[in-house]
């Protein structure tokens, strides 16, 4: 198995602030991309009715993982007004302070439930070299 660690996380939008999240959403994209390089992929996803909103992003590792939570924090807060975050899900070894900026996240932007799923079987094609 690999050290990748995915990240997917499900909130549902406020009332009325579809276009604001719009807006941020690709502001934070920008900024994700231009300071967190390790990242593999990251990704913003709206349901049909455009009432729910995920987040996916998918790690080399835990370490990747914590350098984006400690990162983004300020960027992340800026949803608090726009979204009710639902569940995050991490699939994949993550640490201790992983664990715990993931539950001061989904507390800052509404609540939700964090679950983490071990990795028990399987591979990964993804070759993501560290800059």
């Amino acid at each position: 198995m690999t050290e990748q660690v995915v990240y997917v996380d499900k909130s549902t939008i406020r009332e009325g602030k579809l276009n604001e999240l719009e807006i941020a959403m690709e502001g934070l994209a920008d900024f994700v991309n231009d300071h967190m390089p390790r990242l593999v992929s990251y990704g913003f996803f709206l349901n049909e009715q455009r009432s729910e909103m995920t987040v996916v992003a998918v790690h080399p590792d835990s370490a990747s993982l914590e350098f984006h939570l400690d990162e983004g924090k300020a960027e992340f807060s800026k949803f608090s007004d726009l979204i009710e975050m639902l569940r995050i899900d991490v699939y994949g070894h993550v640490s201790d302070g992983v664990m715990q900026r993931l539950e001061q996240k989904a507390r800052m932007l509404g609540g939700g439930v964090v679950a983490v799923h071990e990795p028990h079987a399987g591979f990964s094609r993804f070759h993501a070299g560290a800059r």
